[in-house]
C-alpha cells in the first residue's frame, strides 16, 4: 500500500519533484539507498530477496519508482520481481517511452511504474495496458491505475501543490507523514479499507518502512531516506546530494545515520 507523489515541470529549475512512501512487511530485508556495487551509477535501496528496488536515481538523470496491486489470485508459477523493472531502467540507456513499451508485462504480477530519463516522465501499467507520456501537473499514484483517486493520494496531491517552489526537500517528507482515516495496519486489507490507509501506516508487522525524497534541481539530484521500524519508530536516515551526468566519479557526498 504504497504512496507516490510527484511534481513534475511545475516548479522553476526543478523538473521533479517526488515524495514517495514504501509499505512492507518490516521482516522483509532490504538495504538502505546508496549507490549500488553492480551498478555505481544507481542510486536506490535494494530488497534482499528480489535484488531489485522500489524507487531509484541514476546519476545520468534517471528516475524510477514502483507500486505493486495486490494480486489475491497468485499465478501457478513464479513470476521476475517486480522490482526488477525500476532497476533495469536506472541501469540501462533507453528512453523512458521505449522502455516502458517493451515491458512484457504478462510476465509480472500487478504493478505501476514512473519512469523519467530527463526528458520525459512515462507512466506504464500492466493492469491497463497503458504506457503513456506524462503532461506536467501533480500526481498522486496509490495502489491503483494512475487516474484512480484515492483519498490519501488526493490529501498527499494538495499538500504538495501548497509547498513553495524553493521548498528544501525535507518539506516533501513532512506531506508524508498524513495519518488521516488511519487504523493500524495488518498487511491483509481489503479493498474497501486500502483505500482509507493513510499515507503513513504505523503497524507491528507491516507500515511505512521508508519516506523518500527527490528533488532534480540545478544539475543535481537531492535525496533524502528516513526510515521507520514497527509502530513507526524513526530509525536511519540517508541524505545525498547527486551530480547529474558523472557516473565515473567516486560516489561522493552522501551521509548516512542511525
Amino acid at each position: 500500500m504504497c504512496l507516490i507523489l510527484f511534481s513534475y515541470c511545475e516548479r522553476p529549475g526543478r523538473p521533479l519533484l517526488v515524495a514517495a512512501n514504501r509499505d512492507e512487511f518490516y521482516a522483509r530485508p532490504a538495504h538502505p539507498a546508496g549507490y549500488w556495487q553492480d551498478a555505481p551509477q544507481v542510486f536506490a535501496g535494494r530488497d534482499l530477496i528480489g535484488g531489485g528496488t522500489w524507487l531509484g536515481v541514476a546519476t545520468s538523470g534517471r528516475f524510477a519508482a514502483l507500486t505493486n496491486f495486490t494480486d489475491f489470485d497468485l499465478p501457478a508459477h513464479p513470476t521476475p520481481s517486480r522490482g526488477d523493472l525500476p532497476k533495469r531502467f536506472l541501469d540501462g540507456n533507453e528512453s523512458a517511452l521505449d522502455y516502458a513499451r517493451n515491458i512484457d508485462g504478462e510476465r509480472y504480477q500487478g504493478f505501476n511504474l514512473i519512469v523519467f530519463d530527463g526528458d520525459e516522465l512515462v507512466y506504464a501499467c500492466n493492469r491497463t495496458g497503458a504506457a503513456r507520456v506524462l503532461a506536467p501537473g501533480a500526481y498522486g499514484l496509490a495502489n491503483a491505475p494512475l487516474d484512480e483517486v484515492w483519498p490519501k493520494s488526493a490529501r498527499g496531491v494538495a499538500a504538495l501543490g501548497a509547498l513553495t517552489d524553493d521548498a528544501p526537500p525535507e518539506a516533501l517528507l513532512d506531506v508524508l507523514r498524513d495519518e488521516s482515516e488511519g487504523y493500524l495496519a495488518d498487511g491483509g486489507e481489503p479493498e474497501s479499507a486500502r483505500r482509507a490507509t493513510p499515507a503513513f501506516l504505523r503497524g507491528n508487522e507491516y507500515g511505512t518502512r521508508a519516506s523518500t525524497a527527490v528533488a532534480f534541481e540545478g544539475g543535481r539530484i537531492d535525496f533524502i531516506e528516513q526510515l521507520y521500524g514497527p509502530l513507526g519508530a524513526p530509525g536511519g536516515r540517508v541524505a545525498a546530494h547527486i551530480p547529474i551526468e558523472r557516473a565515473t566519479r567516486a560516489p561522493a557526498h552522501s551521509s548516512r545515520s542511525a
